[in-house]
């Protein structure tokens, strides 16, 4: 009688391979230690453009100080608001709002209506890729899917962070007695690793240009990031799950998913491709949206504890605080009316290409308005 062979992965499978081919630990390795690689190197570009920014910042002062951009807390609003839009990410003009207050550009107050302007302005990446997605798919109904979810985003961190917001500012002063603090042996740590980095590009730059190279620096750092982060798809859901169409689960979802991508637009951009092939009903997208417009912050309160300012920390945790205290109680309260709400303004404008047109073309007009006001 024949000698059987074990069953190997190949045969499992109903393929045939090389021995070599069904050893994937080895790869699996590899790739844990590009991740770490990328990490490491992400952290450097993102402490390296925290120096850059906070001492081109101070360089920045005479500039800004009583400009357009700068001359009441309605204009850093816009600012952040049309600069998060501009450059598709919130992250990076929050971070800029805090390293602008530390190096003097800006007051307390102006570096939070920045920082709450950042938010406002992250979402519009979600409705430019759900615009980019819906131009691939064929028939109307299949491309009012995507673009519905940039709708929903948007609309849904208005409701939150505006009203959110205006608590956090009204915590603001009530911080000030506290020792919130920042960890002198992270800044430390991240100073002796990375600080090197930062003296010589400020070697090689004017003075002038370091905000604006820190920037891209930072922008460079975050683009490291995403190569740390998992893999997140459509595939992944099966649409089975009952939790999809409940509020809460939904909600904590939301707040892992974006603390784990440390990063709204990342969260966000995920619900295009779920809802376009219907593995999540975009009216119970809304919770998710909310959580991950909490969690987002997470990385904004690093930048700051890096930065080594406690008045920027304590900016961060009002925002923080006013928006969770805002979106729980909504959510608890309020959400069949907020769900109806936002739905409304979603079929609005998907109503026709010249709503839409006008939907965006306002997102961008009211920050603009904010800034020469």
């Amino acid at each position: 009688m024949p000698e059987v062979p074990e069953p190997t992965v190949a045969h499992i499978e109903g393929r045939e391979l090389p021995d070599e081919d069904i050893l994937i630990v080895p790869a699996r390795r590899a790739s844990l230690a590009w991740r770490v690689a990328y990490l490491v190197c992400g952290l450097g570009l993102f402490v390296t453009a925290l120096g850059l920014m906070k001492a081109g910042a101070t360089e920045l002062v005479p500039t800004l100080e009583g400009s357009i951009f700068t001359d009441s807390a309605w204009s850093t609003l816009g600012l952040g608001w049309f600069g998060a839009c501009v450059v598709l990410s919130g992250s990076p003009v929050a971070a800029s709002a805090l390293a602008l207050f530390d190096g003097g550009a800006i007051d307390r107050t102006q570096s939070f209506t920045m920082l709450a302007g950042s938010r406002l302005g992250a979402s519009f990446v979600v409705l430019v890729v759900g615009a980019i997605y819906a131009a691939r798919r064929i028939g109307t109904a299949g491309r009012r899917a995507p673009i519905s979810i940039g709708v929903l985003s948007l609309v849904m961190t208005l409701a939150t962070y505006v009203p959110g917001a205006l608590i956090g500012y009204a915590l603001l002063g009530g911080l000030d007695g506290f020792d919130i603090g920042t960890s002198p042996s992270i800044t430390s740590l991240s100073d002796t690793m990375f600080g090197w980095a930062v003296d010589v590009t400020t070697a090689l730059f004017p003075d002038w240009m370091l905000f604006p190279v820190g920037l891209a620096v930072l922008l460079a750092g975050f683009s490291v990031f995403d190569r740390v982060l998992p893999e997140v798809g459509g595939d992944a859901h099966d649409g089975k799950e009952a939790w999809h169409d409940r509020k809460w689960p939904m909600f904590f979802v939301g707040c892992g998913v974006c603390l784990l991508t440390l990063s709204v637009s990342v969260a966000l951009t995920v619900l295009v491709p779920l809802v376009a092939k219907g593995y999540v009903r975009r009216a119970n997208t809304l919770p998710y949206i909310a959580g991950a417009n909490i969690t987002t912050l997470v990385d904004t309160l690093v930048a700051a504890i890096l930065l080594g300012n406690q008045d920027a920390v304590r900016v961060v945790v009002a925002v923080t605080i006013g928006v969770t205290v805002w979106t729980v109680f909504v959510l608890a309260c309020c959400y069949p009316l907020l769900r109806r709400g936002c739905l409304w303004v979603a079929r609005w404008a998907l109503r026709s290409k010249y709503h839409l047109a006008g939907f965006a073309a306002a997102l961008l007009a009211i920050p603009v308005a904010l800034i020469v006001a």
